[in-house]
This record gives structure tokens, sequence and C-alpha cells, in this order.
């Protein structure tokens, strides 16, 4: 029987998810952070990293003042003479790219890991789990940090960083469910058919465990971002040349006490408003995909 539009699970899901007005009011505002990120060079008054377009003279000037080239400092500038609207914007698309691109490569590395150590079980998914629990008992940041120092800055490095400390939450998610699926019928009928274990593993199992995955990487996603500013706020994540949202904080914290909060200030705003509204639609990404509520796709 075709599924009419009304019955498509895209539409129930939709449904479901939009049911939470304060979700979906977060995914609006995350769009319109990722589309100003993307967009960027077109809609900033500045290249901010362009050192021909700064003004060493407008440095520091509050929120609203004019800039020698024209245009307004809506959000004030720095000690540099950057437009801090721009650096946002700017700082933005290095946050989220990192954080998004590391999730990502974190994803596939946990979800093979994953499926490896459930599917053959025995010394190979206690050696693989054991792993993984020695991992998670250390803090993120803890083993971030020891990374960067051995290998130094930059976008790269913070990225193996990054990726090194996200692996092991998608390898425990992806065992676990896999261990579920593992045990049903339609895996024994797919082994009884002589299909191989790759074939059961990623075209059988896998699409039936993605829903808790795509949870867990969205929750990541806001986690990756925070871990790369605190890094940068510490001065081990992006170089100046390249500074995200937690670097654009480091700058402006000397001159908090001096009366000009918006250096650190604003940055700091979008970081927090980018990871909230990531973390509000992972948790109703988590209450709609969640097959133990009463409903099909959640209240």
């Amino acid at each position: 029987m075709v599924l009419t539009a009304a019955q498509t699970p895209l539409r129930d899901f939709t449904t479901a998810f939009a049911r939470d007005r304060i979700a979906v009011a977060a995914l609006a505002v995350f769009a319109l952070i990722l589309l100003a990120a993307l967009f960027a060079p077109l809609v900033s008054a500045q290249n901010p990293y362009d050192l021909a377009q700064l003004e060493i003279l407008d440095s520091k000037l509050e929120p609203g003042a004019r800039a020698a080239a024209g245009f307004t400092y809506w959000l004030g500038s720095d000690d540099q003479g950057r437009d801090m609207t721009s650096a946002i914007l700017y700082g933005l698309r290095i946050s989220l790219g990192v954080g998004v691109l590391s999730t990502l490569v974190a994803l596939a590395l946990g979800m093979v890991v994953g499926l490896i150590s459930a599917y053959a079980g025995g010394w190979v998914d206690n050696l693989i789990m054991r792993l993984v629990d020695l991992q998670l008992s250390f803090p993120s940041i803890l083993i971030a940090l020891i990374l960067l120092a051995v290998v130094g800055q930059g976008v790269d490095k913070i990225l193996i960083a990054l990726i090194a400390v996200q692996w092991a939450y998608y390898a425990r998610t992806v065992r676990g469910a896999a261990l579920v699926e593992k045990k049903k019928e339609y895996v024994d009928a797919a082994r009884v058919m002589a299909f191989s274990n790759e074939r059961i593993m990623f075209r059988h199992i896998l699409p039936n465990v993605l829903p808790p995955l795509i949870v867990v990487a969205t929750v990541q996603v806001a986690h990756a971002i925070a871990l790369e500013a605190t890094l940068s706020f510490l001065g081990l994540g992006m170089p100046i040349t390249s500074p995200s949202l937690g670097l654009l904080i480091s700058n402006g914290f000397a001159h908090l006490l001096s009366g000009r909060y918006w250096i650190s200030f604003f940055p700091g705003v979008a970081l927090l408003v980018t990871i909230v509204a990531i973390n509000l639609v992972g948790d109703r990404l988590r209450d709609v995909l969640n097959p133990r509520l009463g409903s099909h796709y959640g209240a």
C-alpha cells in the first residue's frame, strides 16, 4: 500500500517535532545563526582579519559608534579596530565548522567501532569497550589539552583533538543499540541467507540504530563547540589568525574591568545562544525519536 502525504514517517516526525514551540523556535534561531555564518562575507561590514580594512584609531569604540570608513559599529570594536559584529559572524563560521566537521568524523569512526564491537562480541567487544571506558573515565578537556600540548595549535590540530574526545560516545551508543538489534529475527534471517557480515552490519543493523545516534550527534555538536571555545579561550585552540568565538572572548577578557564589556560580552552571548539552541533541538529530537514513548514519534 502506498503511503499518502499524511501517513509518511517524515510528516509524522515533523508534526511531532513541531508540537514543542520552544524547540521550533530554537531550530529557527540556529538556522538564522547558520545562515549568518555561511554568508558572513556578504553581510559583514568588513573582513575583520584583513589588516588592510582595519583602522587602529577605531579601536575600543562603543556600540553604535561610527567608523572612519563610514559604517556603524553596532556591537562596538575591539582593541585592534575590528568590527565586533563582523568578527562574531566570522568567528561563528570557524566554531560551527569545527564543531560540525569534528562531530561528523567522530560519528563515522565511533559508528564503525561500535558496530564491530557489538557484532563481533567476545574478546573483541571486551577490548574495545575497555578502551572506551578508559577514555570516558577522563574529562574531555583534559584529553584535548594533552593532545594540543603535544601537536600544537591549528585548525587541523583542534579537529584531531575534538575527534579523539568524541568518538567513544558514539561507539558506546551504537554498541548498546546494536546489541539489541543483533538478537532480532531479521538479523537471523540475513545470516540464513548467507549475507556478508558487512552487509548485515551496515545495511540492516545500522539503519535501526540511527535514531539514538542522531540525538547524541546533535548534542555533541554543542559540546564540541563549547570545548573548542574553552580551548581557544585558554590559548590552546585556534591561532590568532583564525579566531573563533572562544578566542574573541579571550581577547576582550582583559578589558572587562575597564568598562569595555562589549569585546567579550557579545561573542559570549553568540556562543551561549548557539549552544542553547542546539541543545534544545537535541532534547526535542530525543523525545521524538524515543521508541519507549507512548506515541509513534513522541508526545
